[in-house]
């Protein structure tokens, strides 16, 4: 009996090429594709803050006395681009600032003397409305603690009232830059950032002169709504002017409205 022979099998036995038995043998499975890790959780506010404390900790040392979180943290008003704004309080003399990325968050801390930034509070225009709502993160004998009290006895006196002097300065600094901005209205590049610089004294102006804490960037609007409706109405229309011509006439509205009972400087002439 004949047995029966694959042809192909046969020609490739008389070429000396590899047979389909020994073409199949050669055949693996492809693997399957390994697990991939997982991707690592971004931070949330909370973590962030509990890595940057952990980072000023192991920089600083046994100098560190307190850590405070201020800010938008703070006041509970976190948004998912809110920074975690921190002040490192250490021993001596400090007065240095670094910005860290965590998660998808910047960590902003700024390293002052505990002494220091106490003496800052009978002055400053800031420090008092910034620090009575600050979170304490770490405490070093009370440190904090009770520099957020004085921070609330001081924002309780209400900020230093302004003199005339002091006065006829805001105002001939807000009409210089808007009246550089009207000078240059041929160059709209530079009057629109001459404007912004003469929003900005305005509004320092608003608080000093009207005796009120400095608020945070976000809330002075809102907080000049709630206090003079018919100023912020006219800011609000400043600040949303389409073009150049608007804002100079609406930013003219505004000083004017501002410093109306504010006197002009004295002339030598």
């Amino acid at each position: 009996m004949k047995s029966s022979t694959d042809p192909m099998t046969d020609a490739s036995q008389a070429s000396g090429s590899p047979t389909r038995e020994e073409l199949n043998a050669e055949l693996l499975e492809i693997p399957e594709q390994p697990a991939q890790p997982t991707s690592p959780k971004t931070p949330g506010f909370e973590d962030g803050v509990d890595v940057a404390l952990r980072h000023i900790k192991g920089s600083r040392g046994g100098d560190l006395v307190g850590v405070l979180l201020v800010g938008s943290g703070a006041r509970r008003a976190v948004t998912p681009h809110s920074d975690i704004d921190l002040i490192a309080l250490v021993k001596g003399q400090a007065d240095s600032h670094e910005i860290l990325r965590v998660g998808d968050r910047l960590a902003d801390i700024r390293y002052r003397g505990h002494k220091e930034i106490e003496e800052e509070l009978a002055h400053s225009l800031r420090l008092p409305s910034l620090l009575r709502k600050a979170r304490i993160l770490f405490d070093y004998n009370g440190i904090c603690a009770q520099l957020t009290q004085k921070a609330h006895h001081r924002f309780r006196q209400g900020p230093p009232p302004t003199t005339i002097n002091e006065r006829i300065r805001l105002k001939a600094e807000c009409y210089h830059w808007l009246e550089k901005a009207e000078d240059l209205s041929d160059k709209p590049a530079t009057a629109q950032y001459l404007l912004n610089l003469f929003y900005e004294d305005c509004v320092l102006a608003f608080f000093r002169l009207r005796g009120y804490w400095l608020v945070a960037p976000v809330d002075i609007h809102r907080f000049m709504v709630s206090r003079d409706p018919t100023l912020a109405d006219l800011a609000g229309r400043f600040l949303s002017g389409t073009n150049l011509a608007d804002r100079l006439n609406f930013g003219r509205q505004f000083a004017d409205l501002l410093f109306k009972e504010i006197p002009n400087p004295a002339r030598i002439d």
